[in-house]
């Protein structure tokens, strides 16, 4: 079972894109909180510890004790979205949920043995991962902090597919049910490929662009919100 993480909100009463930068330079994260037939509410929360707390890959997979006002409700994170060059989170969209109804939650795939795997250790293999993360269906308190996959014993040119992952009582994976089975990872050889670069291919020193073309100075920063 996931892990629950503890995060304290500030009611948002002003909103807009100039009062979610003025909130951003004051160190505070946007927020909207909805779901649980409840209506949505803009909340902020601390930069600093939210930042800290998503060091930890589980709280992405994780139940959140979202506390505004004294008052906790269990949430999920439904969405970030994170600055494209700085450690900055610009906004959150939480998700409330109840502990009767089913959720979808997207958690990692860990892959067990891989150093030792035959196909690696005996065969020289190499190990590609298809699927690094898969969304599941359960009640919030079955929800795992991540899916585990033992490919110790998986040769050369071997595959594990969706349906080889052990899941936990109450969990589901709607893929598998809705979609039917993949490869999920593989061992291969890898074979380098040496290309002849071919005479006249490359264009000539000194070459002037063409007209129109970005030199990548010119993109401004997004708002992000």
């Amino acid at each position: 079972m996931a892990k629950a993480f503890d995060l304290v909100a500030e009611v948002r009463t002003d909103t807009g894109k100039g009062a979610s930068r003025r909130l951003r330079r004051a160190g505070k994260v946007p927020a909207i909180v909805y779901g649980a037939g409840r209506a949505p509410r803009s909340v902020t929360f601390e930069s600093g510890t939210l930042l800290h707390k998503m060091e930890n890959e589980s709280f992405f997979s994780s139940v959140l004790n979202v506390s505004v006002d004294g008052k906790s409700r269990q949430c999920i994170l439904k969405d970030v979205q994170m600055h494209p060059a700085k450690r900055q989170v610009l906004h959150l969209d939480l998700q409330r949920i109840v502990a009767d109804e089913k959720i979808r939650m997207t958690v990692p795939v860990h892959f067990l043995n891989e150093e030792t795997a035959i196909g690696v250790k005996k065969s020289g293999g190499t190990v590609a991962h298809l699927v690094t993360e898969i969304e599941v269906s359960c009640l919030p308190a079955n929800l795992p902090e991540y899916l585990e996959l033992d490919i110790g014993a998986m040769d050369l040119d071997e595959s594990l597919m969706l349906s080889d992952i052990v899941l936990p009582d109450g969990v589901e994976i709607p893929e598998l049910i809705n979609e039917g089975d993949r490869s999920v990872v593989s061992i291969h050889v890898i074979k380098a490929v040496v290309e002849e670069e071919l005479e006249g291919e490359e264009g000539e020193e000194g070459e002037v662009p063409e007209a129109g073309a970005p030199d990548g100075d010119e993109a401004e920063e997004g708002d992000g919100d």
